[in-house]
């Protein structure tokens, strides 16, 4: 029966489900690919514990789908996914080995679990998992990566940096989406960054960048990247937007968050009409609302557009007078003082609206929270996967 066995797919799942089954089998799949193919290796990072997560998660994910009955998700979930593993440097044969690993893998982990009718699901998901990455990756017109030379980079607080590249040719990607960087400092730490800017002919591209505690690459290119630093991007992904005949819009942006929000304004600015979008820009201290000058501008030349300003705290740290003053002339909505989420909601459930959110996903959870509890519709919320 094959992916049609539901029964299979809840023994798979059970060894999905299980925190502990779940990091064993992915240490002992891993550790197969690798004896198979020692040159994969060389593809992953020496720590592996975020990897393998990430893939368990992903797996699990699957799995759950498959057991729903639903094809549509996982299918372009696979192709996206082997489109962006070009950027590795994937070939058929890593997906042939790879299969075989996680064969073994179960195999081991279900022990008497495992039947024929589990072989059998489990060959034709791992047929399917491959034939769909691999196929997109073949079909896919557009080069597997994009390499650019860091020609700006600006300190605007103690925590975020400001870094404009030029790309070799211009890449073509829509306001709002994000891509995967990889930056000389830690080669093979591929992290996602949101273009702060629309795509631009001449290959130019902007990111706001904030240092996460604990990050080594956040922290990198917050403190140690240098014009002439040689960065390589994949291919775009996500699929935020806003739908110039759907309404008025509200934007919330935390922090570094803003980058994705601040692209699409751009964009908008191209047209003769518009919705009006309110965008909320929180941070934890005024000197944070690094982006403010900017947004005045786009503000003061576009009616359709208002922009609040929220910190957490009222006063600036010490250490502020060490960066740029954020503050913008007079003309902007006055400062309010409190938690994004709060604030925001604090206007009622904008129900009306369409309503994009970014920043670190414990804000967007929030912020989507305290709007559906005041009537916002979720099907209205649009915000990226939550990664930190």
């Amino acid at each position: 029966m094959g992916l049609d066995d539901r029964e299979s797919l809840r023994v798979l799942q059970s060894a999905l489900d299980d925190p502990d089954r779940s990091e064993a089998l992915m240490r002992r799949f891993y550790a197969s690919w690798f004896y198979l193919d020692d040159s994969v290796r060389e593809l992953f990072t020496p720590d592996m514990a975020r990897q393998q997560a990430a893939f368990g998660q992903a797996l699990r994910w699957l799995v759950t789908e498959f057991l729903a009955q639903r094809a549509e998700q996982p299918v372009a979930f696979l192709a996206q996914l082997g489109r962006d593993h070009r950027k590795y440097g994937v070939t058929e044969a890593h997906y042939h080995r790879a299969c075989q690993a996680l064969f073994l893998a179960l195999r081991t982990e279900l022990g008497d679990r495992w039947s024929p009718a589990v072989d059998d699901t489990v060959t034709e998901a791992l047929t399917l998992i491959a034939g769909a990455m691999s196929g997109a990756a073949e079909a896919d017109p557009l080069p597997p990566w994009w390499d650019g030379t860091v020609v700006d980079h600006r300190r605007v607080s103690r925590d975020i940096a400001v870094i404009g590249l030029q790309l070799e040719k211009p890449m073509p990607y829509h306001p709002g989406q994000y891509v995967s960087v990889q930056v000389p400092q830690h080669p093979r730490r591929w992290r996602y960054l949101s273009a702060a800017v629309p795509p631009d002919p001449q290959g130019f591209i902007e990111f706001h960048v904030r240092a996460v505690p604990g990050g080594l690459v956040s922290g990198a290119v917050v403190t140690d990247t240098a014009p002439g630093d040689r960065w390589r991007l994949s291919n775009p992904h996500g699929g935020l937007t806003v739908d110039r005949d759907a309404g008025d819009v509200l934007m919330v942006a935390g922090s570094t968050g803003l980058a994705p929000l601040r692209a699409l304004i751009m964009e908008l600015t191209r047209f003769g009409q518009n919705p009006r979008v309110h965008l909320f820009f929180g941070g934890r201290y005024p000197c944070e609302l690094y982006d403010l000058p900017a947004l005045w501008e786009l503000a003061s030349c576009n009616p359709w557009l208002s922009v609040s300003p929220v910190a957490e705290f009222y006063n600036n740290p010490p250490w502020a007078a060490d960066y740029p003053d954020p503050e913008p002339p007079r003309g902007l909505h006055v400062r309010q003082t409190g938690r994004l989420p709060e604030v925001v909601a604090g206007y009622g459930g904008w129900s009306d609206r369409q309503i994009l959110i970014c920043g670190r996903p414990g804000m967007v959870l929030a912020t989507r929270a305290a709007l559906i509890a005041h009537g916002a519709d979720p099907g209205r919320i649009q915000h990226d996967p939550l990664v930190e």
